[in-house]
């Protein structure tokens, strides 16, 4: 598979209005498209595709609909489905509404390229920069973690 970099042009017009009339109050995905705007771009993945063969899937796009599968305990089938049928995804990826979608297979064989090109931590790295860019992120502070207080000897909470 070869892999042209593409660049993110946006939501299509009518992809937005359909979205805008079936969601009167968003979704998460709409928000976080709104919010984000493009996370992650193909030219971070040029490592794992060729400059020959058939055009692949973009990258960029793969790794959003992994982490929405994730986010949504989907199977790959599930998710090629949401990918096909759902209108806050196409919104969140910048389809036009009447997209086809990708073939379930499509996202194994691309977990596979990532794990095999070492570019896993891509993902977390791309959303980290991202957050980072539009001030999400505070540098410095305490770290925190949800872990309750531990008892003392005495059985009082620190």
């Amino acid at each position: 598979m070869s892999l042209e970099p593409g660049k993110d042009t946006g939501v299509p017009e009518m992809t937005a209005q359909v979205v805008a009339a079936a969601f009167p109050d968003s979704s998460p995905a709409i928000r976080l498209r709104d919010a984000l705007g493009p996370v992650f771009t193909d030219e971070r993945f040029t490592t794992a595709f060729s400059y020959r063969g058939r055009p692949a899937v973009s990258p960029g796009s793969l790794a959003l609909i992994s982490v929405l599968q994730h986010a949504e305990g989907l199977t790959d089938r599930q998710t090629a489905e949401a990918v096909r049928s759902r209108m806050d995804w196409k919104y969140l990826l910048g389809l036009e509404i009447h997209d086809p979608g990708i073939a379930h297979a499509t996202l194994s064989h691309f977990r596979s390229r990532l794990l095999e090109h070492g570019l896993e931590n891509q993902l977390l790295q791309a959303v980290l920069e991202r957050a980072d860019q539009i001030g999400l992120l505070a540098t410095g502070g305490r770290q925190r973690t949800d872990a309750p207080p531990r008892p003392t000897p005495s059985g009082d909470a620190r």
